[in-house]
C-alpha cells in the first residue's frame, strides 16, 4: 500500500509538521536558549551548544562535564566497546520533545536591539495634571495623595529616560537619585486601587505582593526576589520590560520591628534589611515562572534600578504614637494648643514624622528609601455616596449594566445610597464594604428580575434596604 492511497492524511501530516516548526521557529525567535543542565538563559550564560532533540547545553555545563570524564581517570578509548554507545545522535529527534523542552513560562524572552535612549520616549510620559485627571475618573477624594503620586511618577519616568539615554550619566549633569513612596491610610481608603489605576494609565506591568508572606532568605515563606518574579511573569518574562515596571509591597506595617521578643524576628527587622537592596537598586538573580528556588527553575537576571517600588500599610496604632508626639508639644498660655485637639481629629495621619514610623518599629535605613509618604484620608458618608455612583466603574454602574443586558433599567434613590454609606461606615473597612452590603440586598433582585420579561424598571428604595417594604417595580408599557 502506497502513500498516495492516502493524500489527505499525509497533507494533514505535512500541515502540523510545518505548523510546529514554525511555532518552533517563533519561539526561538522570541524566546532565550536555557541551559537544559543549569537551567539559566542565554543571557546569564553566554552562546550556548545546541544537541539534537532541542536540547542546549551552556559551556560551563559542558566543561563540567568533560572536567568529570578526564579528572575521574576514565579511559575515553573505551567508550566504543560500551553498550549502548553506538548510539546514533540523529535517534535523538525522535525521543518525545516534551521530555527536553522547556516551557515558555519558564523561558526568558530576548531583549530588543535597541539604542540608548529608544527605550523610552519624554513625550509618551504624561505630565502630572494628566496623570491627576485620569486618577479623578476613577478615585474619588484623597486629592492631595493624588497629586503627589502623579508628580512622584512623572519625576520617576524622566529619570528613567534620562538613564537609558545616558545623559544622566554625561559629566557635568545631575544624578537624579530614586524616589519610591510611602502610601499610609486606613484600610479600605484606595491604595491598591491607586496603584492598579496608575499602571493601567502609564501601562506598564505591575505585581502586588504581601509582606506579611516575606521572610529573611532560608526559612519558609517568600524570598525577597519573589516581588520581582511576580513583575517579570506580570511582563510576559520580558526582563526589559520588566524594569520599566511597578511593584506595589502591600501590608508593609506588618513588617515592624516587633518589640519584647527574644527569637530571632525573621519577618520583621530582617525582611526591612533585606529589601534595602532592592529599594535602592540592584541586579538580582530571579525564577523564571516560579516563586521558589530549585535546581529545575530557570534564573536570570533583573536590574531594580529603574523599577518603581510603592509600599502601603493600614498602620494600626499609629494614630496614638503621633497624637502622643503632639501632645507632648502642648503649653501654657493663650496661644498654646488644647490637649485635646487631636483627639477627633479623622486626618491623624496627615501629621506623621519619619519619626513616628520609627517607633511604630521602621527602621532609618528603610524609611530613607522612601523619601515620599503619601497619605490618605478616611472616607466619610459623602465620600462613599459619590464612590458608589461617580468613578468610571462605579459599583452601581456595573450593576446596572448587568440588568440592560436583561433589558432592565435600575434605578438608586438618593436616600438608598446614603443609607449604604451608613452601613458601610459602621463596618469600618472603608469603601470595601460597599460591595458586600450591594451583592447582599441585590441577591434577590438578580434572581427575580430575568424570571420575568414585562418588568421594564427596579427602583431601589431605602424602604427596600430597612426591610420595610419592597424595590418599585414598574413594568413594560
Amino acid at each position: 500500500m502506497d502513500e498516495k492511497d492516502f493524500p489527505e492524511e499525509k497533507m494533514e501530516d505535512t500541515v502540523a509538521r510545518g505548523t510546529d516548526s514554525g511555532k518552533k521557529k517563533k519561539d526561538e525567535d522570541e524566546y532565550e536558549k536555557v541551559c537544559y543542565v543549569c537551567r539559566r538563559p542565554e543571557n546569564v550564560t553566554g552562546p550556548m551548544v545546541s544537541m539534537p532533540g532541542g536540547m542546549n547545553l551552556c559551556h560551563d555545563c559542558m566543561q563540567k562535564a568533560f572536567d568529570s570524564v578526564t579528572q575521574g581517570g576514565f579511559d575515553i578509548t573505551k567508550i566504543q566497546n560500551m553498550p549502548y554507545m553506538n548510539l546514533n545522535f540523529s535517534d535523538l529527534g525522535s525521543l518525545d520533545k516534551k521530555d527536553l523542552e522547556i516551557p515558555n513560562k519558564q523561558r526568558v524572552k530576548k531583549r530588543s536591539e535597541k539604542e540608548p535612549g529608544q527605550t523610552l520616549n519624554l513625550k509618551d510620559i504624561p505630565a502630572p495634571h494628566v496623570i491627576r485627571r485620569k486618577l479623578d475618573e476613577y478615585v474619588i477624594g484623597q486629592e492631595q495623595a493624588k497629586k503627589v503620586i502623579s508628580v512622584a511618577v512623572y519625576n520617576h519616568y524622566k529619570r528613567v529616560y534620562l538613564t537609558d539615554s545616558k545623559k544622566g550619566n554625561e559629566e557635568g549633569n545631575v544624578q537624579i537619585e530614586k524616589s519610591n513612596i510611602l502610601m499610609i491610610g486606613p484600610t479600605g481608603s484606595g491604595k491598591t486601587y491607586l496603584v492598579k489605576t496608575l499602571a493601567k494609565l502609564l501601562d506598564v506591568p505591575l505585581a502586588i505582593a504581601d509582606a506579611t508572606s516575606l521572610t529573611e532568605a532560608g526559612y519558609i515563606g517568600d524570598d525577597i526576589e519573589s516581588v520581582v518574579s511576580k513583575l517579570l511573569a506580570a511582563a510576559d518574562n520580558d526582563v526589559e520590560k520588566a524594569e520599566r515596571g511597578i511593584i506595589f509591597i502591600d501590608e508593609i506595617d506588618k513588617i515592624a520591628k516587633k518589640k519584647n521578643t527574644s527569637s530571632r524576628d525573621v519577618s520583621g527587622e530582617s525582611v526591612q534589611q533585606e529589601l534595602l537592596k532592592l529599594l535602592e537598586g540592584s541586579s538580582v538573580e530571579v525564577p523564571v515562572g516560579s516563586n521558589q528556588k530549585n535546581a529545575l527553575t530557570p534564573m536570570t537576571a533583573v536590574s531594580t534600578e529603574n523599577i518603581l517600588f510603592i509600599c502601603g500599610g493600614a498602620f494600626p496604632d499609629l494614630e496614638d504614637i503621633i497624637r502622643e508626639r503632639l501632645k507632648e508639644k502642648s503649653s501654657i498660655g493663650f496661644s498654646a494648643e488644647l490637649k485635646d485637639r487631636y483627639e477627633k481629629d479623622p486626618n491623624i495621619l496627615s501629621h506623621v514624622t519619619n519619626e513616628d514610623l520609627r517607633k511604630f518599629g521602621m527602621i532609618p535605613e528603610f524609611l530613607g528609601r522612601l523619601p515620599i509618604s503619601v497619605t490618605l484620608e478616611s472616607l466619610d458618608k459623602e465620600l462613599l455616596v459619590r464612590v458608589l455612583k461617580e468613578p468610571k466603574n462605579a459599583i452601581l454602574k456595573q450593576y446596572k449594566k448587568l440588568l440592560e443586558l436583561d433589558e432592565v433599567n435600575l434605578v438608586f434613590e438618593d436616600e438608598a445610597l446614603e443609607w449604604i454609606a451608613e452601613e458601610a461606615l459602621k463596618k469600618k473597612t472603608g469603601a470595601r464594604a460597599l460591595r458586600a452590603i450591594i451583592e447582599k440586598f441585590m441577591l434577590d433582585i438578580m434572581y427575580e428580575v430575568p424570571k420575568d420579561p414585562n418588568i421594564g424598571s427596579v427602583v431601589i428604595t431605602r424602604a427596600y434596604l430597612d426591610k420595610n417594604g419592597g424595590p418599585l417595580i414598574q413594568m413594560r408599557c
